[in-house]
């Protein structure tokens, strides 16, 4: 195998409960036997007689399971997917000593799936962890990898996944044509068996870059029967395709807006191709004006998703689900929570995150996206929290072709949290990565606590010095790692923090661009005035000068000092942390991680020389403190 099973690894241990010894079940779905053999792969029966462990499968859609006592034994029960999920749960509870199996368990959402950037050539959008396993050589492919790929995804809840990158081109856009069914249905199929549904990415125009029509425009009575036609011939090849996930008039795409129709209109047109078949839309609400001029002072980037769907609410197909990002720009370090997560009152949505670590380092910094989930799913708007208003979640995969799938090993635990929490939104961060490092690495006391720290730390030391206070972007243009200042300050694509020699930050409150006021009154009003808006986020909301006095007396100017300081000494000791780990996990696993922080290190110490650096020269306001600071 060239390949780990991350949490898989590691199995039921030490003494297990008698009926542990002996299974028996009576299952007949694909999932049905997938949660046997599980089961049969990782109790490894040991005797022939005494109480046993029964797996009674039910008919019927649900993906929740009952565990109950009679006598000794113990009775597992549920649909296909129900046993599938139930299974994984009980070994997971097994492996960490954990008997006090719940009653009754079932996931928060219908939907809860990862969006693949992969491309038909085997390269990865915004990958870190080498080429993609679903394409190779301009194809799909299907394997060994691709079964013990969704067998990861189901052993922590997910039950989707979107083969290919939602900038559809080249080959990939053959998905639709039928010239790559088998392939399509091979791997459906071997998803399918442990519960995962295939999605495919697909452009809004192919109708004319497949069909041969003259347009793309939904209302034109040819182009809906294409899509219904197409539709037809490719779910019946196709049987397990859940449907379809859409990139459209963003970033170069086409869509709607290009035949001056809305957003509605476009997802609808696919929404009533899909739905005879049991399919649904994922309508990506990453629509903004990228084209923007930057000597434009009214137009906010921030303000454009909302403005551009609000208006909207209500009027998309029953199996439209809007997917947003969980802030309003671009998977920034620190962003507010997307004011369409809760204010849309008539429409399914999907919350998206990215775990793929695009602007969070690139899965060459351990930087743990737990609590940024947390943050979200617990953020509470106008009429609750956004976890009780959602629909679905996904998020962009992290996962490729290394060894160890995500390129850092300690950045699987966002793939397993974000899981974890997708399946019970209730469930803590903390408890989320704890559980990864356990089942990862063991119950050494100093191996558990070593590594959560370091995970549960680093989101907030990447954040320090990197770009703090909500400030966002500074990277370097086109690979988005690494410092550069006014890498974006004067490009199209409206992520500026307009600093002078005085102050800085974009006003977004009711003396600025208004996008405060997206959030309703209450959320409005705290965000809009300096004196209520958290400081985490002051620099996203409000203009400030550097001389603005912080909560705790420091100046602005001086807090971002220290933060770059502060959060560089963090990264060197979180380095020196994991160093003690050595010969207390896996040696591979050790030395992989040891370089990983030595880059992590020497990028933390520029962005802190080149940040700080480009502040002094900008204000001639040195360091309180004297610290080195380079002309």
């Amino acid at each position: 195998m060239d390949y780990s099973l991350l949490w898989l690894n590691r199995k039921p241990a030490g003494t297990l409960p008698p009926w542990a010894g002996r299974l028996a079940g009576e299952v007949r779905t694909p999932q049905g036997r997938a949660a046997l053999r599980e089961l049969e792969q990782a109790l490894a029966p040991h005797r022939d007689t005494g109480p046993a462990l029964r797996l009674r499968e039910e008919a019927g859609e649900g993906e929740g399971y009952r565990c109950v006592r009679e006598g000794e034994n113990l009775i597992l029960t549920g649909t296909g997917r129900g046993l599938l999920y139930g299974t994984f749960s009980l070994l997971r509870r097994l492996t960490l000593g954990d008997e006090a199996f719940p009653d009754a368990e079932r996931p928060a959402y219908p939907i809860r799936m990862l969006d693949h950037w992969d491309n038909a050539d085997g390269s990865i959008e915004r990958g870190y962890a080498g080429n993609s396993f679903f394409f190779r050589e301009g194809k799909p492919v299907c394997g060994p990898r691709t079964r013990d790929y969704a067998r990861l995804l189901a052993s922590v809840g997910l039950n989707g996944c979107c083969l290919n990158n939602v900038n559809v081109r080249g080959e990939s856009l053959h998905l639709l044509t039928g010239k790559y069914n088998r392939e399509l249905r091979e791997i459906g199929e071997t998803l399918g068996e442990y519960g995962v549904s295939l999605w495919l990415s697909v452009s809004f125009a192919a109708p004319l870059e497949q069909g041969g029509l003259p347009t793309a425009d939904p209302r034109d009575p040819a182009v809906r029967r294409w899509w219904q036609e197409t539709c037809g011939r490719l779910f019946a090849a196709v049987p397990d395709l859940a449907g379809f996930l859409v990139k459209a008039d963003s970033e170069g795409r086409a869509g709607p807006h290009t035949y001056g129709r809305s957003q509605a209109e476009g997802a609808n047109l696919l929404a009533d191709a899909v739905k005879p078949h049991g399919g649904s839309i994922l309508w990506r609400c990453f629509v903004y004006n990228c084209t923007q001029d930057w000597r434009d002072g009214k137009t906010d980037r921030a303000r454009a998703q909302y403005d551009t769907f609000a208006p909207l609410d209500g009027q998309f197909a029953e199996n439209v689900y809007l997917q947003v990002k969980n802030g309003p720009v671009d998977f920034q370090i620190r962003e507010p929570v997307s004011p369409l997560l809760v204010r849309l009152e008539k429409t399914k949505c999907m919350a998206e995150f990215q775990l793929a670590q695009e602007y969070t380092g690139q899965q060459r910094h351990v930087c743990c996206l737990a609590p940024v989930l947390k943050e979200v799913l617990d953020f509470r708007g106008p009429a609750g929290k956004v976890k009780d208003r959602i629909s679905a979640v996904c998020a962009v995969s992290n996962t490729g072709g290394d060894f160890n799938w995500t390129g850092h090993d300690l950045a699987a635990a966002n793939l397993y949290a974000f899981g974890r929490l997708a399946w019970d939104p209730d469930l803590r961060a903390e408890e989320a990565v704890r559980e990864w490092t356990r089942l990862t690495f063991g119950d050494d006391p100093r191996v558990t606590g070593t590594v959560t720290d370091i995970l549960l730390r680093s989101r907030e030391v990447y954040e320090r010095y990197t770009v703090p206070l909500g400030i966002g972007w500074m990277c370097v243009p086109g690979t988005h790692y690494g410092p550069s200042p006014e890498g974006y300050e004067y490009d199209r694509w409206g992520t500026y923090h307009k600093a002078t020699c005085r102050e800085i930050g974009v006003e977004r409150g009711p003396a600025g661009t208004g996008y405060t006021a997206q959030y309703g009154p209450e959320l409005g009003r705290m965000y809009g005035e300096i004196g209520t808006c958290p400081e985490e986020l002051l620099l996203f909301f409000h203009r400030l000068p550097y001389a603005y006095r912080m909560k705790d007396g420091r100046t602005l100017l001086q807090r971002i000092y220290d933060d770059h300081f502060s959060g560089c000494a963090d990264a060197e000791a979180m380095a020196e942390a994991w160093n003690t780990l050595e010969g207390l996990v896996p040696e591979d696993a050790f030395l992989r991680v040891r370089e990983r922080f030595a880059e992590q290190v020497r990028s933390a110490r520029e962005w802190r020389d080149v940040i700080n650096s480009w502040l002094y020269r900008l204000t001639l306001i040195p360091d309180e403190r004297g610290r080195t600071i380079y002309l």
